[in-house]
């Protein structure tokens, strides 16, 4: 796997695209068995909540759209088996997140919040609340729009390292996919069952004189019907903070704080750069995976606790998936052995 890199021109790249696969794969990729896991096993939630679910009708056809578009991207697949093809059938789950997280909001919302759990554990452990005090203390020009580039960064640290294994490193493509992207499911089964929505959605709902002064109260069902967020601390003409507030804007909801999915995913991306022995790749990617991990807690999207259990669930997540994926996906073509390497043995 640590296998120098060959030169890849334009010319090459664009020939090898279009080029008919030999050996064309027959069945789902394993990202895909991983979203048909995840959208059977959340239509089973659904049916089971079907007369509490706000939405349940909804959701079900959802499901059916995404699965007869991935049936039609396998069958294009078929007919015309090459690398463009299948990079369409992965970048299609890769948009795919688009629906599946701001759909957790429809579990959630059917749960009691868990916020004044965390937010006490949070007072408990570093005797004060991170998430109020850092936006607060650093509050420079500077300071803000790095910390917002980072966590802007993470819309490219999982995206850009797609492509790059899929241009330079495409033996590894199958398992940067199934890896990368898959692990965001590991993090959405958690999110669906712990209603936590972070600082940013808490915070306001409460009062930040009450989180200052140590009071968490229960809120109940509250973000059933509401979906009030705060303003992020920092900066707030900065550019990133504002590219930050209008994706938050867009698709965020008060779900998913618990654990950070931003750190676990970067957490996998880093690995697996590492496994992969592309150190070039992990150390241009580390100063923006280490801003992410403050910025997560900077920009209230997260606690401090959110984004420690992120690291640690990203580590247990890569070491499954990295497991499943060596033995059951294929790498690097293993040399065939000869009758001289079986009468050595």
């Amino acid at each position: 796997m640590g296998k120098k890199n060959k030169k890849v021109t334009f010319k090459d790249f664009m020939q090898s695209l279009f080029r008919r696969d030999d050996k064309p794969l027959k069945g789902l990729l394993a990202l895909e068995w991983v979203v048909v896991a995840y959208m059977l096993f959340t239509l089973m939630i659904v049916f089971f909540t079907y007369t509490k679910c706000v939405n349940a009708e909804l959701m079900i056809l959802e499901r059916v759209k995404m699965s007869v578009i991935l049936f039609a991207l396998w069958l294009v697949y078929r007919f015309t088996p090459c690398r463009f093809t299948l990079l369409a059938r992965v970048l299609f789950q890769v948009a795919s997140l688009g629906i599946w997280y701001p759909e957790i909001y429809e579990f959630t919302r059917m749960l009691p919040n868990l916020d004044h759990v965390f937010a006490q554990f949070e007072q408990t452990v570093f005797g004060c609340q991170p998430a109020l005090i850092w936006g607060q203390a650093a509050s420079s020009k500077v300071v803000s729009e790095l910390m917002y580039l980072g966590y802007f960064s993470y819309y490219l640290i999982f995206i850009l390292p797609m492509f790059y294994y899929f241009i330079f490193r495409y033996e590894e493509f199958q398992r940067a996919a199934f890896i990368i992207i898959g692990s965001f499911f590991f993090f959405y089964l958690i999110y669906i069952f712990l209603p936590v929505s972070g600082p940013q959605y808490y915070y306001p709902v409460v009062g930040e004189q009450a989180i200052a002064q140590g009071v968490f109260p229960e809120i109940g069902d509250y973000f059933s019907n509401h979906e009030g967020q705060l303003v992020g601390a920092g900066w707030k003409e900065g550019i990133f903070y504002n590219c930050v507030q209008m994706m938050h804007t867009a698709g965020e909801r008060p779900i998913a704080a618990f654990p950070s999915s931003h750190v676990g995913v970067c957490t996998v991306v880093m690995l697996f750069f590492a496994v992969t022995k592309e150190w070039k790749m992990f150390f241009c990617f580390l100063p923006f995976a280490l801003l992410l991990f403050f910025s997560t807690v900077y920009t209230r999207a997260h606690y401090l606790i959110d984004a420690i259990a992120g690291l640690l669930y990203g580590l247990i997540v890569f070491a499954m998936m990295y497991a499943v994926a060596v033995k059951f996906l294929s790498g690097k073509a293993k040399p065939k052995k000869t009758k001289e390497t079986k009468n050595k043995v």
